[in-house]
Parts: structure tokens; C-alpha cells; sequence
């Protein structure tokens, strides 16, 4: 028969290996926002164009997001998001991304997509916690490799700039009608109760274990290289 004690150690120890399978998840979704990127902005001729990732306040990466489509279409995904501060890069807030369509469509493909946060307005609409693509916020296909001359007016009236990479392809999407809103269960997990994307976004609550920041620290990265 199990004593008191060996069953609230058991407990304990339970809780402990669930919270570190939380955090694995919350660390592996950053990792893999980083790696997307690095990826992309390694390719100088086709990556976002490197003054209009300078004018960026915050950027969004949504790896591996599934788009299906049986008559009525959709897409779903999760991603982490960053924001620049007075200290770098913020630590990654936790979002998800949704959306659907209409149509006579079949198939399921997997897509990486990213968005650039444009000024206050386009940070703004980040830390609302909830944004409709287009509805809440403008949004506009941006520039990839030398298209940066004609992307000035997208890159001023546009609040975010979106992309995606499919099939190794990587070009500017407009992703009007697509939804992006906090994902309160990584949040928690990789925070703690009562932490918001927000609070994440401007630096009020930069306490992260290191895996979680892989991703600002890749934009930390490739902001030093872009610098030199």
C-alpha cells in the first residue's frame, strides 16, 4: 500500500515531467520559428527585402501551417511572435492562426507563413491579443529579394506585410479574412498563469527559459548581420 507521502511524491514528480512535456512543445514551436526564418533570410535575391524587415516593430512566424481543403477550405496553425524593445527583441508571445474559404477546392498542403508588423498601428494591432487579416488591420502581399524600391507604398500604408513558403517557394500572399489571436495554453505553459502577449510583447515580463527565446534571438542574429 502506497504511504501519504510516497503518493504526494509521486504526484509531484507527475506534474513536474508534464510541465517540462508543456514547455518542450512552447521551446520546439520557437525553435522551429527560427529555423524558418533563418532559412528564408539566407537567400538574399528571394528573402524579405532588408530595409523593410528594419521598419518592422514586430514579426510573426507560423510554421508549418496546415491548409486543407474538402469543398470548404481552411487553415489552422500555431506560431510565436516578436516585438522590438528599448533591451532587443522581446521573448516570443504564442499565437494561432485561422482562417477559412469557399469554393471547389480539394487537397491538404503545409505552408510557413510570415508576418512583418508595420509601425505602432501594425504593432498595435499585435498586441490587441485579436486581429482579423484585413478587417482589423490592412494587410498586403510584401516584397521579396529586389522588389524592395517598389514596396514603398506597401511598406508605409499597410500595417502588416505577409508572406508564405510552400514547396520551397517563398513569395508575399495577401492573407485577408485570416484570423491571429493569442494562444492562451502556451502562454501559460511557458510563462505562467495570467501572463498575456502583451505583457510578453513589451518586455513587462522577460523571464523565458533559453529555448524559448531561440526565436529573437535568431532576429537578434540576422539584425547584427544585416548591420555590418
Amino acid at each position: 500500500m502506497l504511504t501519504f507521502g510516497a503518493i504526494a511524491v509521486s504526484l509531484i514528480a507527475n506534474t513536474a515531467a508534464a510541465q517540462e512535456r508543456d514547455i518542450k512543445d512552447e521551446v520546439e514551436q520557437s525553435q522551429k520559428a527560427a529555423r524558418v526564418f533563418q532559412e528564408i533570410m539566407s537567400a538574399p535575391d528571394k528573402a524579405i527585402p532588408a530595409d523593410v524587415l528594419s521598419n518592422a516593430k514586430c514579426v510573426a512566424v507560423f510554421p508549418e501551417v496546415v491548409k486543407a481543403a474538402f469543398g470548404v477550405g481552411g487553415r489552422g496553425g500555431r506560431g510565436v511572435a516578436s516585438c522590438r524593445t528599448p533591451q532587443g527583441w522581446s521573448a516570443p508571445a504564442y499565437f494561432g492562426l485561422g482562417g477559412g474559404s469557399f469554393g471547389f477546392q480539394i487537397g491538404v498542403e503545409v505552408t510557413d507563413f510570415i508576418m512583418l508588423f508595420m509601425g505602432d498601428d501594425g504593432m498595435n494591432s499585435l498586441l490587441s491579443s485579436k486581429v482579423e487579416l484585413g478587417g482589423d488591420a490592412s494587410v498586403a502581399a510584401g516584397p521579396v529579394g529586389r522588389e524592395a524600391g517598389a514596396a514603398t507604398d506597401a511598406k508605409f500604408n499597410s500595417q502588416i506585410l505577409s508572406y508564405s513558403r510552400s514547396k520551397g517557394l517563398f513569395a508575399g500572399v495577401a492573407l485577408k479574412g485570416t484570423v491571429i489571436e493569442t494562444h492562451d495554453d502556451d502562454m501559460r505553459d511557458a510563462y505562467g498563469p495570467g501572463t498575456t502577449a502583451k505583457d510578453v510583447l513589451k518586455d513587462n515580463k522577460p523571464t523565458a527559459a533559453a529555448g524559448i527565446r531561440a526565436f529573437p534571438e535568431a532576429l537578434t542574429s540576422l539584425s547584427m548581420r544585416r548591420s555590418q
